[in-house]
């Protein structure tokens, strides 16, 4: 069966070189590295069904990038922007979504939610939440002091500060947080 005839590939000395270091290299993306492996044996005169065979991808895969470096030599290589709308929350507006989460809170509540955080920001809830999922922000997880919900919180409350306030004669108070931290007061008279 055959196909389109191959455009040649012939490299320069020096772009050989660029592309052996891209395939190599650990920190090159992964795509790249794959595209730089396909140009180097399409140069070395391996057909577009070999260089498929040997990577696990149809021909037409290699014949594409064959094509786009051919026509546009390193550039070729590089992604194109993906279909669909483009975006329309800027990184400014992603910096500023996990900046309020972790810094601020808003008035009258402990901590934000989705829906109040987009309202404040001018955003969907659903790109707060996506943000957040993307960056690990979870502002109902709090770190710090929350009141109990205790229905005799008051009533304790007063019973512990007033064994600190008016202790009982040889009354020692023990403590413990809820990380199992204790703290002890003696008084005597």
């Amino acid at each position: 069966m055959a196909g389109k005839p191959r455009l040649p590939l012939v490299l320069t000395e020096a772009e050989r070189q660029t592309l052996q270091g891209w395939a190599s290299r650990r920190r090159t993306a992964q795509g790249l590295a794959r595209r730089a492996r396909m140009v180097l044996w399409c140069a070395d005169g391996l057909t577009n069904t070999a260089v498929a065979a040997e990577l696990g991808i149809t021909r037409d895969t290699v014949g594409k990038w064959r094509t786009r470096f051919i026509r546009d030599r390193y550039a070729g290589l590089g992604d194109e922007p993906r279909p669909g709308a483009p975006r329309r929350i800027t990184d400014a507006q992603v910096e500023q979504v996990v900046v309020r989460t972790l810094e601020e809170v808003p008035e009258g509540a402990t901590h934000w939610s989705k829906r109040e955080l987009a309202r404040q920001m001018g955003i969907s809830a659903t790109s707060v939440h996506r943000i957040w999922r993307a960056f690990g922000p979870k502002p109902w997880l709090a770190e710090d002091f929350k009141i109990s919900t205790d229905p005799f919180l008051i009533e304790k409350i007063r019973d512990v500060v007033g064994l600190y306030l008016a202790p009982p004669q040889k009354a020692a108070v023990f403590s413990v947080d809820e990380l199992g931290r204790a703290g002890a007061r003696h008084h005597s008279e």
